[in-house]
């Protein structure tokens, strides 16, 4: 009894410190890249050119209108998506899948299309709603199908949900070209936030709310992480908690498609760090996954914006790239929980 009670507490008492490090890191990260982003751009815009022109000045509007606005976008989608991703994972009891490898985010981008065929004037609340009607629906499909697969290994799971993702942004690019949408399709599938300014960024807010959501039924997502049997037997009702979650996932995808466009491996590596550090329970993890993606995306769009200054390369670009290796990395890491 002794040498099993003494073997925990040690292991915990040695990942305290590499928690609390991690921790302060992330803390002290957001705050000084989210000023190094505002005063990053081919505009004048710096505290020396602020006091300059006072508050009336260009580089005062410049700030408002375009820089903070920016910044916070990218804060809230870095939390938002990996919240998303985390929320994926727990339904799916899978860690390699994102609603960019289920099909999710691809059935958003069909959602799009639709309203550029049918409703072009629609403004883009509208638009947004009808992007998560689509990611709502392609959720839906995705779980089903993995529902009907008899044995449900650890590769299949996201091999089902990239061939699903496959097939619909084939069919979304056909009809795309078809109709001589392509181009205009581009703009939402091409993550950046180049384009985002006052008025322009607000529609983000609404992953903010879903995140509350999250946070609020983070309990029972841990619960249903653990089986649909397991669940039931401690009193949780499994369809409701699975239906809070696809309506998380789906409002978040389409939010940010609407106001970045398509964001890869982000929900899918943040979680799993935030996993080898401090386990799997979903409320203690959502604070972390919602920091470490904000300061993962955070950085990206800082590099993207200077890495061929002044010119600017796609944050979708850099942020392939980098989640890429590190996806690479969760994989061939020897002894890693990723899975």
């Amino acid at each position: 009894m002794t040498a099993t009670s003494v073997a925990p507490t040690s292991t915990s008492v040695r990942t305290r410190p590499r928690r609390m490090w991690v921790g302060v890191l992330i803390g002290v990260s957001i705050p000084v890249l989210a000023v190094a982003s505002l005063f990053i751009g081919v505009s004048d815009v710096t505290p020396v050119s602020l006091l300059a022109d006072g508050g009336d000045g260009r580089a005062a509007f410049l700030l408002v209108a375009s820089r903070i606005p920016r910044t916070v976008a990218v804060l809230m989608v870095g939390a938002s998506l990996g919240i998303a991703g985390l929320i994926m994972q727990m339904l799916v009891r899978n860690r390699f899948v994102e609603p960019g490898t289920t099909g999710v985010t691809e059935f958003a981008t069909l959602g799009m299309l639709a309203t550029m065929v049918f409703w072009p004037a629609m403004p883009v609340p509208g638009k947004m709603a009808v992007a998560a009607v689509f990611g709502l629906f392609g959720t839906w499909v995705f779980l089903r199908i993995i529902r009907s697969v008899p044995v449900r290994q650890l590769i299949l799971v996201p091999l089902v949900g990239i061939m699903l993702a496959g097939i619909v942004g084939s069919v979304t690019a056909f009809f795309a070209y078809r109709l001589d949408l392509l181009q205009s399709l581009g703009q939402w599938s091409q993550g950046s936030f180049a384009s985002v300014m006052q008025g322009r960024y607000e529609y983000v807010w609404v992953a903010g709310v879903m995140v509350v959501v999250a946070w609020v039924a983070a309990d029972r997502f841990s619960v249903v992480g653990l089986g649909q049997e397991f669940a039931t037997n401690l009193g949780v009702n499994y369809r409701r908690v699975v239906a809070i979650g696809m309506v998380v996932i789906a409002v978040i995808t389409a939010s940010v498609l609407v106001t970045a466009g398509m964001i890869p491996f982000l929900g899918l590596v943040v979680p799993n760090i935030v996993s080898l550090i401090i386990g799997d329970n979903v409320r203690r993890s959502i604070p972390w996954v919602a920091g470490l993606g904000a300061v993962f995306i955070l950085a990206c769009d800082i590099i993207a914006r200077v890495v061929r200054f002044p010119y600017e390369i796609p944050l979708s670009v850099i942020v392939g790239v980098i989640g890429a290796a590190l996806f690479l990395w969760l994989l061939l890491r020897r002894g890693s929980r990723a899975h």
